[in-house]
């Protein structure tokens, strides 16, 4: 993020003009109204302007009995919301938000309009998600004054905001824009007008893999969730992330950032998820996507292995990896036996049971790799020590009591296990390097700054970790090497290595260091 502060921010006496009374436009025109300005809300269904200054008032009056601020402050910042009848009501605003349709041609008009009726020095914006800021300006007689502005919903709550900015854009005012986001309380990050900006771009693995591995057949959305909750650490798995946001629009989203990169693999769209909007199955909304919201079915648990017994027999742990380190913390006796780290990156070996942390390949690929019948591959995890619940898979040639060896072993140091059919990367090993894979081509492409892509990340869609300080935690080589395996499995250019990752690990260096 920028360091220059709020220097450049818009007064509190300079007007803000938000158009688009919807859900978007109503919360924009709280924040602002809340910072201390004057916020004049304009849609062209007059009727619900008055119903949306009625509905912030309210929220605002809520939040003063729940002390989120005083009596007072709430009074006054629903005093400063003004509905506007016509666009010329305007002329007087210093920066005007834009939050209708998202339609190019819409935006275009809206704009135009707008330049006849404000002055020069009237900074406008465009709270889009996926239009190019560039194409919204080319037919502006003053494009330098127009940025992107990206909110996230609910705006009140969600602290991001992406500040983009086009080709002609003025980077002054893409600042005075930033700091005014800063002044407003919430955390902004500069990004350059590309498809899908920073956060619409990054998180498409988040899905695309989820959905892969649902293709495969490896388990099912339930478990698939839960181990992204629970390993992962994320505040929802993609399939119930995906069925709140609806499936209409996460799809249209991803089509059209597939197109915008003609239709780079890694953002092909899933046929899974086409056949539910074919459908009219679109998540929450419509009572039904990969789970019922009717009342019809509960959401069903997730596939967890049965408790096998920890057997009886020295457990070897080999090195400092930090799943070694929790099992020797709640297992700790004398049948546990610490060994150095192996170059083959085994961990644990119980028995004939051999657990290693995936590395790209399938185990069954590892074992034959070995010459090593009984592999028990288990996922990344956010963090060892407080995960609840670890996914694994084991080689087609890994004998019964091997498997229940090794899941009984981890079962006894605390963990639920959820088995997934034996796919390249499990679910979030492949779906964090995915993440910092895109990260990576977004800074090494001009997109932003590292911090930036990473605070994106944690603050638009609540990701437990920046993806490359994530990348950095787990080690650029193991990020590149999963890739690696997951392009030589499905020989797909998808899984490419960002030129940025090949180039941090050939150096040794660090995203954050």
């Amino acid at each position: 993020m920028s360091q220059s502060g709020k220097d450049s921010a818009l007064p509190k006496s300079g007007i803000i003009a938000v158009i688009g009374s919807g859900t978007m436009g109503a919360g924009i025109a709280q924040v602002a109204a809340v910072a201390g300005h004057t916020v004049k809300l304009f849609d062209n269904r007059p009727a619900t302007v008055d119903k949306a200054i009625a509905d912030i008032r309210a929220m605002l009056d809520k939040l003063a009995g729940k002390g989120r601020m005083t009596a007072e402050e709430a009074s006054a910042a629903g005093k400063r919301l003004q509905a506007a009848t016509k666009l010329e009501e305007l002329a007087d605003a210093s920066l005007v938000v834009e939050a209708i349709v998202e339609n190019l041609d819409a935006k275009r008009q809206l704009f135009s309009s707008l330049e006849t009726i404000v002055s020069d020095a009237c900074i406008l914006a465009s709270n889009t998600s996926s239009i190019s800021i560039t194409s919204i300006g080319a037919a502006l007689r003053v494009p330098q004054r127009l940025v992107g502005m990206h909110f996230f919903n609910p705006v009140p709550l969600m602290a991001l905001v992406e500040i983009i900015s086009g080709l002609a854009s003025d980077a002054q005012v893409a600042q005075q824009v930033y700091d005014t986001a800063l002044g407003w309380g919430k955390i902004p990050v500069h990004t350059k007008s590309t498809p899908g900006f920073i956060v619409n771009r990054v998180a498409r693995p988040y899905y695309a893999e989820g959905l892969r591995i649902l293709n495969e057949q490896a388990a099912q959305p339930s478990t698939i969730d839960a181990v992204l909750r629970e390993s992962g650490g994320f505040k929802m798995g993609p399939f119930e992330l995906m069925d709140l946001i609806g499936h209409d629009v996460n799809f249209a989203v991803t089509q059209s950032v597939f197109q915008a990169y003609f239709t780079d693999p890694r953002f092909t769209p899933s046929l899974i998820q086409q056949e539910l909007v074919n459908a009219g199955f679109l998540g929450r909304k419509s009572g039904r996507g990969f789970y019922r919201y009717d009342g019809s079915q509960p959401i069903p648990d997730p596939a967890t292995e049965p408790l096998y017994e920890r057997p009886d027999e020295i457990v070897q742990l080999f090195g400092e990896h930090p799943l070694c380190l929790v099992v020797k913390e709640r297992l700790s006796d004398s049948r546990i036996e610490q060994n150095p780290a192996r170059p083959d990156g085994l961990l644990i070996k119980t028995g004939s049971a051999r657990i290693y942390q995936t590395d790209g390949r399938t185990a069954t690929q590892r074992a034959e790799d070995l010459n090593l019948p009984d592999i028990i591959v288990v996922d990344l995890a956010l963090d060892y020590a407080s995960a609840k619940r670890l996914a694994v898979a084991h080689a087609d040639q890994c004998g019964d009591d091997a498997y229940r060896a090794g899941v009984g072993l981890l079962q006894a140091a605390g963990y639920a296990i959820s088995r997934l059919d034996d796919v390249p990367g499990l679910a979030v090993m492949r779906t964090v390097a995915m993440l910092a894979n895109e990260a990576a081509d977004t800074v090494n492409q001009g997109v932003c700054t590292i911090a930036d892509a990473d605070m994106a990340m944690q603050k638009g869609v609540n990701y437990p970790r920046g993806p490359l300080a994530w990348a950095d935690d787990i080690g650029i080589g193991t990020v590149a090497n999963v890739l690696r395996q997951l392009s030589l499995t499905y020989g797909e250019d998808r899984y490419r290595v960002s030129p940025l990752i090949q180039r941090y690990q050939a150096s040794g260096r660090i995203f954050h260091g």
